[in-house]
């Protein structure tokens, strides 16, 4: 499946299908047990990237790509960071602006539409949490060539990683497509990512950070940097 074609269905699904699943998760409403391990995952994940940048970025751009409901982005502008924060759908665009402490409005500008647009700039920084997940080798490569070209940092990034229980969920998921549900996770492994990267001639190497495992949600951290 194509970057174009991927890219209509995360649209689809969380600009459509899952906003306001998406809503609860992101706040601090109740949700179910299961839901309960995402949400913490995704919080130790966000953690976890964020201590790759310094603690003080007045002045950096960063562009939080795939923003969602805006978590990361709120979290980059308390550092001081100028922040591009750009989501596909614009539901969830609407609600992190929403959210968004008005003290920390004028460092974020908020744009709906392709993460990897070159029209966006350069930056100091990178982040996309979870942005990735949905796309096969090739396009992961080339996504982040084409931002580590743009970024004078590091960009940091997640995957869904290679192993035995993901890759079972992964090839169910090809025997049974179904259009409403969430785009399949593709798992990696860092060092093919890496292999994909000095074939590029992608600026920068690769180091993994970490992987978070809470009950349904399990991702990986890795950065770009020089």
């Amino acid at each position: 499946m194509s970057y174009e074609s991927t890219l209509s269905r995360v649209e689809t699904y969380f600009d459509k299908t899952a906003t306001r699943t998406w809503e609860r998760l992101t706040s601090d409403a109740p949700v179910s047990r299961i839901r309960e391990t995402v949400r913490r995952g995704r919080d130790e994940m966000r953690a976890l990237m964020l201590s790759a940048l310094p603690a003080d970025l007045a002045g950096a751009r960063v562009l939080d790509a795939g923003c969602g409901a805006g978590q990361m982005t709120a979290e980059l502008a308390r550092r001081g960071a100028e922040v591009v924060a750009v989501d596909i759908s614009p539901s969830l665009v609407r609600i992190a602006q929403a959210r968004l402490d008005p003290a920390l409005a004028r460092r974020v500008t908020f744009l709906s539409g392709d993460m990897l647009d070159a029209a966006l700039g350069r930056f100091d920084h990178a982040m996309a949490m979870d942005s990735l997940i949905y796309y096969r080798l090739d396009d992961i490569a080339r996504a982040l060539d084409g931002l580590a070209r743009r970024a004078d940092g590091k960009v940091v990034f997640t995957v869904a990683p290679r192993t035995a229980l993901l890759m079972m969920m992964w090839r169910a998921g090809q025997l049974f497509p179904r259009s409403d549900r969430s785009p399949t996770m593709v798992p990696h492994a860092p060092a093919r990512i890496a292999g994909a990267l000095r074939g590029a001639g992608t600026p920068g190497r690769l180091r993994i950070l970490g992987r978070v495992a809470r009950g349904f949600y399990i991702s990986e951290a890795l950065e770009v940097s020089a």
